[in-house]
């Protein structure tokens, strides 16, 4: 009688997982200079500079930037990935979209924000108000981010906060090019009291209608 041999279990490729692995990382690193603001328009990101960085070959980096392409963070030129260029029509279709998320997005938070949160954000506040008086842009630019991801912290809706946050990336690029103009500190500052004066009222109306002030004045500011 023959006795069937058993089936043998394929293992895993190691090298793909690791391969995987690695253009993971690099995504993660890319992305995180991206939002913090890192690379500029004139910014040429190349493939085999952060392979050499990754100490890797080119195929797991470029994984990596042409996935940051299909999502909109870059584009792929013969020399290179850049940001995008937005064009006026750009600029408002992200502050329409914005206006559609985040006003609602925020008065849910309004009830579900910690003291805990609340007083985290009226250090970011605090911070904006220093950097306005120095004149700090990067400073004040990163109290802004940082107040906003404050409250995003009290969305419970996972796809809501999802969807802000892709647009929030797409959208730092128009901060950048406004936070430089006359008045934008201030009106940045007088925003973020505002919105926490309605947090820490937990006045849902109050905060959606300082979201609403609050992404006006930004657009108005970019298109002056």
């Amino acid at each position: 009688m023959e006795v069937d041999e058993p089936t043998a279990i394929k293992q895993p490729r190691r090298t793909a997982l690791r391969a995987k692995t690695l253009m993971e990382t690099v995504y993660q690193e890319v992305l995180g200079r991206l939002q913090r603001g890192q690379v500029g328009t004139e910014d040429r990101i190349l493939d085999y500079e952060i392979a050499a960085e990754f100490d890797c070959t080119r195929m797991p980096v470029r994984q990596a930037l042409l996935r940051l392409v299909n999502e909109g963070y870059l584009i792929g030129t013969t020399r290179g990935f850049v940001l995008p260029v937005l064009t006026a029509q750009d600029v408002r279709e992200i502050f329409d979209v914005r206006r559609m998320l985040e006003p609602r997005a925020a008065a849910y938070a309004a009830e579900a924000l910690t003291d805990e949160q609340l007083g985290a954000l009226a250090a970011a506040c605090r911070k904006c108000r220093r950097a306005v008086a120095k004149k700090d842009i990067p400073a004040l630019s990163d109290a802004n981010t940082t107040f906003r991801s404050i409250w995003l912290d009290g969305i419970t809706n996972v796809r809501l906060k999802g969807e802000i946050l892709r647009f929030s990336d797409h959208s730092r690029q128009v901060g950048r090019d406004t936070m430089a103009k006359a008045n934008t500190a201030k009106l940045v500052a007088d925003g973020l009291e505002r919105l926490l004066e309605g947090f820490v009222a937990r006045d849902p109306v109050r905060v959606r209608e300082a979201s609403e002030a609050f992404l006006d004045d930004a657009e108005r500011q970019y298109f002056l």
